[in-house]
């Protein structure tokens, strides 16, 4: 792909890592919620040790990616991850961290990695997400999004926080963030999950965490998705809790010891 003149691989279109650690141990890739980017995840590098290097995804649609369609569906989407990642996946261990719109799609790259290559997150750490087998996941898969007007899903934008209210009030800024909003939901309605009989999918652990105001999830439904340990936490805050200095370093923090008992 040429920008100005310059060849950016599909590394660089994908992937924020402000903080390389070419001999970490292991890698932390991290994938953001709808309508979100690449940097407050990306800003968790300068927050772990040196062991970890933390990638933090930027889907197409916006920032440097602006000029790019969106995704067409989960499925390309996850195809892109899984193409440009591949290699480096298959060279040390890693673990994903996703928050809402992010978890499930870190849970269809994680699905794809195992069922096409055999590979598997050493943890899958989830946040603010129902199992993609739920019945409150099935009714997001049914909000008619198309029919939303931008008003409707400004509001929805608004309840979930996590956008500084002053960038809300540019219009040029509002209007891309509801369009990516709309366009990452219409992706995530199209992420079809079909258990296998009697066998969870995953054998890494799984940990979940969301925030004490936020909606109830059923974090005892990801015990059904792995055959490895499952655990859950409830940090302070609503929907963006993570975006609190305090539940951030108890995320990385917590993080961090889960890759050390990891023993990798």
């Amino acid at each position: 792909v040429l920008l100005s003149g310059v060849c950016v691989s599909g590394m660089e279109k994908l992937v924020a890592c402000p903080y390389k650690r070419p001999n970490a141990l292991c890698r932390l890739i991290c994938f953001p919620w709808a309508g979100g980017g690449t940097s407050q995840l990306a800003q968790w590098g300068k927050l772990f040790s040196s062991s970890v290097e933390v990638y933090s995804l930027r889907f197409p649609g916006r920032e440097s990616r602006l000029k790019e369609p969106f995704a067409k569906d989960m499925t390309s989407l996850v195809n892109e991850i899984t193409s440009v990642l591949l290699q480096d996946l298959q060279e040390k261990p890693f673990a994903f961290f996703g928050h809402s719109f992010g978890s499930y799609v870190s849970v269809a790259v994680a699905l794809h990695l195992k069922e096409k290559h055999g590979l598997e997150p050493f943890h899958l750490f989830v946040s603010g997400a129902h199992t993609p087998n739920s019945e409150v996941f099935l009714l997001i898969k049914s909000i008619p999004i198309s029919d939303k007007e931008d008003e409707d899903l400004l509001k929805y934008i608004e309840i979930l926080g996590g956008t500084p209210s002053e960038l809300l009030q540019n219009e040029d800024i509002r209007k891309q963030l509801i369009l990516t909003f709309r366009e990452d939901v219409r992706v995530l309605q199209t992420f079809c999950f079909e258990e296998a009989e009697g066998t969870a999918p995953f054998s890494c652990d799984v940990t979940c965490f969301n925030g004490s105001e936020d909606t109830e999830y059923d974090l005892k439904a990801w015990h059904d998705l792995t055959s490895g340990d499952t655990s859950s936490y409830k940090l302070p805050g609503s929907h963006f809790y993570l975006l609190e200095p305090s539940n951030e370093i108890f995320l990385t923090k917590h993080i961090t010891r889960c890759i050390e008992n990891a023993g990798l």
